[in-house]
């Protein structure tokens, strides 16, 4: 009986031990996963540190930056009608010109905007590289930035360097050589209508090279595209050589020779047929293919599409003055010593033209072309002769 008692003692003893044990004691944290967590800690720290190594030495970018910088939000809906008549914020894109001309045909069907917009008038420059005649254009928009915008087209590896505070800075396109003579001018020449056809505010659109220079105050030239009822753009009929004689009868049916015409390239348009030109498909793949170089594509692409196309909305000439007098296949330049009083006067004055269809003697917003050199005489005479600077 008493050793009964006793082992049930000794087992209750042991039992509650147990139990006591099994409650007091401490859980002892596995060592395999202790080790498995040192490791990793010690691998991003030797990750860490060689990535700070390689971007100080190799200029490697860090990697944990590089993820955190490209993650964006891919998609902001719309939320109000500003969101979708903003100009783009920067020139510079990735689109294909398929892509760009593609998304620059989007046109309101409906006339009248609802809400106020300020036209404005895009000035593209189609050059290789500088505008060394800039200092005169700035003088020229000063003061009216509400009312034009600025599209350059150069060689693609040139790098302008113009100061932030000129109106041409940060304002070249994405642009791709372009050849005199060649389809790629009037790709070019279709690429800055695309471009500026991005901003809704711009109702005319001015093609213009760095030897142009303008001929009266922005006020003026505003005000005489914005009260025209047409386009300017240069179309006749030449039956010399030069003219009939570049016709290619595989242009047929689209093209016919009695509708082939030829003018200077250097144009002004309004909005409607800027559209017109970028989204043209049946006429451009015929002047590509059959107007080889020694047909000066550029001399008739746009006046023979825009003949057949809209001949009723161009004035059949342009706004832009040149003198051919002393023949060859260029028109005469003008440098320092041709800038004089009466050189300039001779430009503006005297002339004769139809605007609206009423005989007018303002018929020159611009003129080309000028060296260089011409730009001291230029900047001394502007502010007397031409009203601005």
């Amino acid at each position: 009986m008493q050793r009964s008692i006793r082992m049930q003692a000794r087992v209750l003893t042991i039992e509650e031990g147990k139990d006591l044990s099994q409650r007091t004691q401490p859980r002892v944290f596995p060592m395999r996963v202790l080790k498995v967590l040192g490791f990793l800690a010690t691998l991003g720290i030797c990750f860490f540190i060689a990535s700070m190594y390689m971007t100080q030495y190799y200029g490697i970018p860090n990697v944990v930056s590089q993820a955190r910088s490209s993650f964006q939000v891919c998609w902001e809906e719309p939320r109000d009608l500003q969101w979708w008549i903003k100009p783009p914020s920067k020139l510079l894109h990735n689109m294909t010109d398929e892509e760009l001309f593609w998304r620059a045909s989007m046109e309101p069907q409906v006339e009248k905007y609802p809400f106020k917009r300020v036209r404005k008038v895009a000035f593209m420059f189609l050059t290789i590289g500088p505008l060394p005649l800039s200092p005169l254009w700035e003088k020229y928009f000063k003061g009216h930035e509400r009312r034009y915008s600025i599209y350059i087209h150069s060689l693609p590896n040139y790098k302008a360097d113009f100061p932030e505070s000129s109106v041409f800075y940060r304002r070249q396109i994405p642009s791709q050589v372009s050849e005199w003579g060649k389809m790629s001018m009037c790709d070019a020449e279709r690429r800055l209508l695309a471009n500026a056809l991005l901003d809704i505010s711009n109702e005319w659109f001015v093609l213009l090279s760095e030897a142009c220079i303008p001929l009266y105050p922005f006020s003026i030239t505003y005000r005489y595209l914005m009260r025209s009822r047409f386009s300017y753009v240069g179309a006749f009929d030449d039956p010399s050589p030069h003219g009939r004689g570049r016709y290619d009868p595989n242009m047929a049916p689209e093209v016919d020779i009695s509708l082939w015409r030829k003018a200077s390239q250097w144009f002004e348009v309004n909005r409607e047929l800027a559209v017109i030109i970028i989204k043209d498909t049946k006429f451009y793949p015929k002047f590509k293919e059959f107007c080889k170089p020694d047909c000066y594509v550029d001399e008739h692409y746009f006046p023979t599409m825009l003949t057949i196309e809209t001949p009723h909305k161009i004035a059949n000439r342009t706004i832009t003055w040149v003198d051919w007098s002393r023949g060859g296949a260029h028109p005469a330049t003008f440098g320092k010593a041709d800038i004089t009083e009466s050189f300039l006067k001779t430009i503006i004055e005297g002339q004769t033209c139809l605007f609206n269809g009423q005989k007018s003697n303002l018929c020159y917003m611009f003129a080309r072309k000028f060296a260089p050199s011409a730009l001291e005489p230029l900047l001394q005479l502007a502010p007397d002769l031409l009203g601005y600077g």
